[in-house]
């Protein structure tokens, strides 16, 4: 008879599109960095769309590591990538974590705030006093307008959507399911919906050096932020 699957203590869901210069060597640093932390794990690489040999190394990774898996998606869309990745996370904590980042720091954080009963969700700051911020000036000016927008249109509280997070599974994975917009906007109205919903969200600041240019440039990226951005208002403001 199978022994039953022994379910690890934290999931990280990292998001990836064409990422063949990095995800291997990423993806075998953090796991060594983890054999060194007392937690259980499973890392889903949630691959979107690659056009490259994303999809093919992270099949390979997944073959040769016990606590790597993969969800494998034909469109190339971040957001839906991530919600996926959630819905899949099996660990009562879940930690969304960027290909380019891999912050055991901020997992280490993380779920030190996570021990407080109160607080339900993580969210690392870019933004936030003490964060340190090494994207290029346009990135960060997007993020302020962005976050800015937030605020002004559902009384956003926080400092910051995008990035790192780290949270309880079984009240998260709900609201994952219930938010209706995807790409670059599924991270805010994740956030915001968790607010919402009174569970308990407390910031904390990170440091953000990118590895490498995102694979999708921000010109590319405003029109779409901005279509979504008027989707988000109708689902939060006038939808359940």
């Amino acid at each position: 008879m199978a022994e039953p699957k022994t379910v690890p203590s934290i999931s990280i869901v990292i998001p990836v599109y064409n990422e063949e210069t990095i995800l291997r060597l990423a993806i075998l640093d953090l796991l060594d960095r983890l054999s060194l932390l007392p937690w259980s794990y499973e890392i889903v690489i949630a691959e979107n769309g690659s056009t490259d040999r994303t999809l093919e190394i992270a099949t390979e990774l997944a073959g040769r590591f016990d606590a790597v898996r993969y969800h494998h998606s034909t469109e190339p869309n971040y957001g839906k990538a991530l919600r996926e990745g959630i819905l899949d996370a099996e660990a009562e904590i879940v930690i969304c974590d960027e290909i380019d980042l891999c912050d055991t720091d901020f997992y280490e954080r993380a779920l030190s705030v996570l021990r407080d009963p109160s607080v339900d969700f993580v969210v690392g700051s870019k933004t936030m006093e003490g964060a340190v911020d090494g994207r290029p000036y346009f990135r960060r000016l997007g993020t302020l307008v962005i976050n800015g927008m937030l605020r002004v249109a559902f009384g956003f509280r926080g400092t910051d959507t995008h990035g790192l997070k780290a949270f309880r599974r079984e009240p998260v994975q709900p609201i994952a399911s219930a938010c209706q917009i995807d790409r670059d906007l599924f991270a805010s109205e994740l956030v915001i919906r968790a607010e919402r919903a009174g569970l308990g969200v407390r910031e904390i600041p990170v440091r953000v050096q990118e590895k490498r240019p995102p694979t999708l440039g921000l010109a590319r990226r405003v029109p779409n932020v901005l279509k979504n951005f008027a989707k988000l208002f109708v689902a939060i403001r006038f939808k359940k």
